[in-house]
């Protein structure tokens, strides 16, 4: 049971876990800290929140559980402003998206209460932001990985484990540096070619009647392009470097399939259509 939760930056992540919590009755109260009152005020009258405090360092006191879900540009500040009045017992997980930005940022700013830190990032979300976007079932069978460090008490990482498994997430545990490789390829990647097409698309002379004619697979492949662009933007930023090797690699295979129609090449054209409709069936029945 978590005696007093605080989530800093009460959005669609942390709404969503704050009405999953709850209604696990796994805590007793829930306060909310975030840069915008209005918002705050919206969380109590839905029910996320039962009330809040800009302030995230008075936010936080009395908190055993504190869950930081802010931008990863404001993590160091954020750490920074909570640290000195940080509980006893108090542990510390976060959302963001790029670990090894987040570590640096806890490691800068957090000082010897760092071993209360687990580094957590839930592989779960939608196209939609804010806490009128939350729901409690969103983190229902979905991943959650934890990237403690050498530094992390292992009873803060176990509690961090059991509050994401009592609202359904299944927990992994991985490095901080193979994390970022693989939400690179696999959710940062997807969002910079979503972004990026829909631009493209954007810019071009008959961009209404293209949108206009748009079918459900492009609606399917562009629909994370409605996220949040700045938060897209600090995870890009923040990953670079992985982001940066996946975009080359991407680049490599598209220019290898532009040659194929060029060339006329059906036999490696069907070859590649085959191989990534094979991979796409054989993963998404897991």
């Amino acid at each position: 049971m978590i005696r007093r939760l605080c989530i800093i930056g009460v959005g669609l992540i942390g709404g969503s876990l704050a009405r999953a919590l709850r209604q696990a009755g796994y805590v007793q109260e829930i306060v909310g800290s975030s840069r915008r009152v209005e918002h705050l005020q919206e969380a109590v009258e839905l029910g996320v929140i039962d009330r809040f405090d800009i302030d995230a360092a008075r936010a936080v006191q009395g908190a055993d559980m504190i869950v930081v879900c802010v931008p990863l540009g404001a993590m160091e500040q954020t750490f920074r402003s909570i640290a000195p009045t940080l509980a006893p017992d108090a542990v510390v997980t976060d959302a963001g998206s790029a670990k090894a930005r987040v570590v640096a940022a806890a490691r800068a700013a957090l000082g010897a209460r760092l071993s209360c830190f687990v580094p957590g990032h839930p592989i779960a979300g939608t196209e939609k932001s804010g806490v009128a976007a939350s729901f409690a079932e969103l983190y229902r069978n979905r991943k959650v990985i934890l990237t403690p460090l050498a530094e992390t008490d292992p009873a803060a990482t176990a509690r961090v484990q059991t509050m994401w498994e009592t609202v359904g997430a299944q927990v992994q545990c991985m490095g901080v540096e193979h994390h970022d490789e693989v939400l690179a390829a696999t959710s940062h990647l997807p969002h910079v070619l979503a972004f990026q097409m829909v631009d493209t698309l954007a810019r071009m002379s008959d961009e209404d009647e293209i949108f206009r004619y748009a079918a459900g697979g492009f609606r399917d492949f562009t629909r994370i392009a409605s996220s949040d662009p700045v938060m897209w933007r600090d995870i890009c930023l923040a990953n670079d470097r992985a982001v940066l090797l996946m975009l080359e690699r991407y680049q490599q295979d598209l220019s290898r399939l532009a040659e194929a129609i060029r060339a006329g090449d059906g036999v490696e054209l069907e070859r590649v259509f085959r191989n990534a409709k094979a991979a796409r069936d054989r993963h998404s029945e897991r």
